[in-house]
């Protein structure tokens, strides 16, 4: 499904699908949010999605003027490709995602800067 987010009148929550973004308490966690807010705030989105969590949240890909922001997210070092839910990923994603992940952490942006990087799926685990 296609989703435009119409005049700013209706907030939506959305998961951004295929990414994992650093936690607030954890290194890069507020970079990573205001990295997201810079690129998508006051602006008009897509929601490509097709599935609602738990939560209720709408899990998709959000495209801004054509571009995967979830992909943005992760070349930029502020977020990693989600693995776990890789096979819910249209191949194509799939393949740009994890290939964005590894040049981020080849070139040491945003959560992968760290001497010793945690990734955001490590974290959570980590803290239990």
């Amino acid at each position: 499904m296609r989703a435009s987010l119409e005049n700013g009148k209706t907030q939506y929550k959305i998961r951004l699908s295929g990414i994992d973004a650093p936690e607030r308490r954890q290194a890069f966690g507020d970079r990573s949010r205001q990295n997201l807010a810079g690129l998508v705030f006051r602006k008009y989105l897509v929601v490509e999605w097709d599935k609602v969590d738990r939560y209720k949240r709408i899990i998709g890909k959000v495209i801004l003027d054509g571009k995967d922001v979830n992909l943005s997210q992760i070349t930029a070092g502020y977020a990693g490709h989600y693995k776990e839910y890789q096979r819910e990923q249209p191949f194509a994603d799939r393949q740009s995602y994890a290939r964005a992940e590894g040049e981020a952490r080849t070139r040491r942006l945003g959560l992968w800067l760290d001497a010793v990087p945690v990734a955001p799926w490590d974290f959570r685990r980590n803290r239990h």
